[in-house]
């Protein structure tokens, strides 16, 4: 006994909530990738405003406080509790104060701040310190600072808030970033970004294999191909460029619409170069259609036929030839004969003013009983050249002589043509006069691209397209 396996196929809702999840998924990764990206840049804000963030992230990115800057704010501290236990003028106070002077020269002469490239903060914290205590050289400015008689006369618990308040927070900034052994700075973004990226793989694999299954000439690697915007999710560097999947995933989720984007994007991209490409296309055509006549490929065309190249016909018909005697039929036996009461009013009105101008038929007219002879002769005439011209038309056309003899007329007048146009003179009049009247429809092709560009033609194809979706 067989046993047979029921394979059930996904539900479509459910694939629409599975994309949904990965689009968020991915959307959330894109967030930590530029906070990643901007994290060194903002650490001052981050600092500032939610320091945990900082203390959480820094050790990622490689970030510790840096050695000089910190033990500076270390020995304000001691100084401060120092002040606090015995005194401003108390030796271990005054041991303090020495040190911090010579911590300020080292740290005005070394820039500390060099490394983590933030030498304006300590230009910032110079400019400080002058301006306190009104002194234009730094190096003197935080001698008086950390002095016991300025800390005396200023008041040393007003002077070491300023301290804490305005210079601590930028000397805090500071920091010291270490260097792997590749020679660049240590980022251990990618233990976050990882699983996110195990995720995606996954995701990739299952969507292309999928892609190929339910398309048997697509192979794997050109399933991958179709998918190529899914890649960027994978690379371990340019993660910036994530965006463009998270678009394509969010839209394709319907969480984001970008079809009024799409669209504008279109318009530009077909506003700047349809112009461009249509005065190509018709200059480009003018100007071989131009050649061509000067090289006498038209005329040689048009008078010998089997110089052409072979014409693939699709049923076997000539068109052209079919199209024509059909027009002629048409003309001949469904045309005429509702015109010809209008024909024969303009064959007798013709005649009627010939025979006017004659001698002989004014004197008829002046003779008791004949006097309407001429009229009833012009108008039975009217109506036999009519009839005549009608049924020999129908004759002709059903009379094989009659082609025969219209083919021999066409090939004479070819031939007698042909030997005219062959003459030096005739020749090179035609091909000028050819050459230069599409060199004004060039002038005027471009001009009229130019006065009038492709912005109206893109509103009325916009216009179509609205129409054919409501």
């Amino acid at each position: 006994m067989t046993t047979k396996l029921a394979i059930t196929k996904p539900d479509k809702t459910q694939n629409r909530w599975l994309g949904k999840l990965i689009a968020i998924i991915a959307l959330v990764n894109f967030c930590f990738v530029v906070f990643d990206l901007s994290y060194v840049s903002w650490r001052n804000f981050y600092l500032h405003h939610w320091t945990s963030i900082t203390q959480i992230y820094d050790p990622i990115k490689g970030i510790e406080p840096h050695r000089e800057t910190q033990n500076y704010l270390n020995k304000v501290d001691e100084l401060e509790t120092q002040v606090l236990q015995n005194g401003l003028q108390s030796s271990p106070v005054e041991n303090l104060l020495q040190e911090l002077r010579s911590l300020s020269n080292e740290m005005i002469e070394d820039n500390p701040f060099a490394v983590a490239n933030k030498s304006g903060i300590l230009e910032k914290i110079k400019n400080q310190i002058r301006d306190r205590v009104h002194i234009n050289s730094s190096h003197k400015a935080f001698a008086l600072f950390w002095s016991q008689e300025y800390l005396s006369q200023a008041g040393w618990q007003q002077e070491l808030n300023f301290f804490n308040t305005k210079t601590r927070p930028l000397i805090q900034t500071n920091y010291y970033r270490n260097i792997g052994t590749n020679g660049k700075f240590i980022d251990n973004f990618w233990q976050i970004d990882l699983p996110f990226v195990i995720v995606f793989a996954l995701d990739f694999l299952i969507r292309t294999f999928s892609i190929s299954r339910r398309s048997p000439g697509l192979n794997w690697l050109k399933a991958m191909l179709r998918r190529w915007y899914d890649i960027f999710f994978l690379l371990p560097f340019l993660r910036w460029l994530r965006v463009i999947p998270v678009t394509l995933r969010l839209h394709q989720a319907n969480l984001l619409n970008l079809e009024l984007v799409r669209r504008e994007i279109n318009h530009d991209l077909v506003a700047n170069f349809a112009e461009e490409i249509t005065e190509i296309v018709g200059i480009r055509l003018i100007a071989q259609m131009q050649e061509s006549i000067g090289r006498g490929d038209v005329i040689r065309w048009l008078l010998h036929p089997e110089t052409r190249r072979p014409y693939i016909q699709v049923n076997n018909t000539d068109e052209v030839k079919a199209i024509a005697t059909r027009l002629v039929n048409l003309s001949v036996y469904d045309v005429l004969p509702q015109i010809q009461p209008d024909i024969e009013a303009l064959v007798h009105h013709t005649l009627k003013s010939t025979l006017n101008q004659s001698p002989v038929y004014q004197q008829l007219q002046n003779i008791p009983g004949l006097n309407q002879l001429p009229t009833q002769f012009t108008e039975r005439l009217a109506k036999d050249l009519s009839q005549s011209t009608y049924s020999n038309l129908k004759k002709a056309l059903e009379d094989p002589v009659v082609g025969e003899l219209s083919s021999r007329l066409l090939k004479n007048f070819r031939d007698a043509l042909e030997k005219e146009l062959q003459k030096k003179h005739n020749l090179q009049e035609i091909q000028s006069l050819l050459v230069d009247m599409l060199e004004e429809i060039k002038i005027n092709y471009v001009r009229g691209i130019a006065e009038g560009g492709v912005e109206k033609i893109l509103e009325e194809a916009d216009q179509l397209h609205q129409i054919i979706h409501h």
